[in-house]
């Protein structure tokens, strides 16, 4: 059955970065949608003005209102996509099939990585924009080396948003907590352990598949394309 796939980059990159992923499953008969977040790949709006995670996440907003009557996604987060993910699943539960979230990174170093304050004295924020030893070392590591060249053209400054998640509500039961759950492993990633994954896992409580690939960095989207296209597919034949 013909499904709808919304893919969700993580911080400082865009929908650039689904470029293997979309037409493998496109060949599979399904329907993709990639999108950038607010201050991100192509969208026009600047760091500056993206204070908050609600802010970053309006163009996922905007996709999910505007699904007609009836039609169910299936939502795939990258890294701190999941966060993005987690307000659409509380915000429009009963337009999510399932939810995916594709690794998450806590760097045990952030190297080369540039951290500078954005934002007013009333409303501080912190922007975060990889260097290329970290992407190099800890996200693109086992990527082809023509993504990494591609990767450090394309990204921007994004954040991680903590001053305004700090002040965040929980997310609810009624909303997040009903869709259902998959988390995808990659056995790879360095820049966030598989240990420190699977801690994520069961602190949610509330996954219902875990897929594995072996040999998938960060990036697995651009590492193990073929490998997480059919993690996706398997979690695909059980949503309804």
């Amino acid at each position: 059955m013909k499904k709808h796939f919304v893919l969700v980059h993580g911080v400082c990159h865009g929908a650039w970065c689904w470029y293997k992923l979309k037409p493998l499953l496109e060949c599979a008969g399904h329907r993709v949608t990639t999108l950038d977040l607010a201050a991100s790949g192509i969208n026009v709006m600047k760091l500056h003005e993206v204070l908050t995670i609600h802010d970053y996440s309006q163009p996922l907003m905007d996709i999910m209102a505007s699904l007609p009557p009836g039609e169910k996604v299936i939502l795939v987060g990258h890294s701190l996509g999941g966060l993005n993910l987690a307000l659409a699943m509380d915000k429009f539960p009963l337009k999510i099939s399932a939810a995916v979230f594709l690794t998450a990174f806590l760097p045990e170093s952030w190297s080369d990585t540039q951290f500078l304050p954005y934002g007013s004295p009333e409303n501080p924020a912190t922007s975060v924009l990889f260097g290329p030893k970290f992407m190099s070392s800890k996200l693109y590591q086992l990527s082809p080396l023509k993504d990494l060249t591609m990767a450090t053209m394309l990204i921007r400054p994004g954040s991680l948003f903590l001053e305004d998640l700090s002040k965040a509500e929980i997310f609810s039961k009624e909303g997040y907590g009903s869709v259902t759950r998959s988390f995808i492993i990659c056995k790879g990633d360095i820049a966030m352990t598989v240990n420190f994954q699977r801690w994520m896992i069961d602190n949610d409580g509330g996954v219902k598949e875990v897929k594995e690939i072996e040999g998938a960095d960060h990036m697995a989207m651009l590492s193990k394309p073929e490998e997480l296209c059919h993690c996706l597919l398997e979690i695909t034949e059980r949503c309804p």
